[in-house]
């Protein structure tokens, strides 16, 4: 089964917080970082959201995320963002390998340019209403879907 780790960067809503731990579960994410300002466990909004998700989740917190890229990197990882930017891949049509991080960032400012420029690919999720973007739990948990299943 292809590894999945999941680096959450400044995400300001503990709500989308525990959001991302309960689809981290969800969809068998190996580790799930929180890092910048991302709010960590233990948070009565996260476990609310994360329905205790976040107890047996393996999860960690740095700083720092060009930590954890350096980390992944030496695991093997590939790092992939999720981000509408100029060159993104469609999601639908990433070929992914057996061992990826996947980054996403905060609600309003996406995943900032230093970790788009450290990232292997950066891939977008096709929009067809009005808007460009997606609440970022929601994000996270279509990508975790199509990197699982896709």
């Amino acid at each position: 089964m292809r590894s999945i780790s999941l680096l959450v960067h400044n995400i300001r809503s503990l709500w989308n917080v525990g959001s991302l731990f309960r689809s981290s579960d969800a969809f068998a994410v190996a580790h799930l970082y929180l890092t910048g300002y991302t709010a960590c466990p233990p948070r009565h909004e996260i476990t609310k959201t994360a329905l205790q998700a976040e107890t047996w989740m393996p999860w960690s917190y740095e700083k720092d995320p060009l930590t954890v890229l350096a980390q992944e990197r030496k695991k093997g990882s590939t790092i992939v963002a999720l981000e509408k930017a100029k060159g993104s891949i469609d999601l639908r049509s990433y070929d992914a390998p057996d061992r990826l991080l996947l980054i996403v960032g905060h609600e309003i400012l996406g995943v900032p340019n230093t970790l788009l420029q450290e990232s292997d690919a950066i891939l977008h999720i096709p929009m067809h209403g009005k808007k460009e973007s997606l609440n970022v739990a929601v994000a996270a948990g279509i990508a975790l879907n199509q990197l699982r299943h896709g």
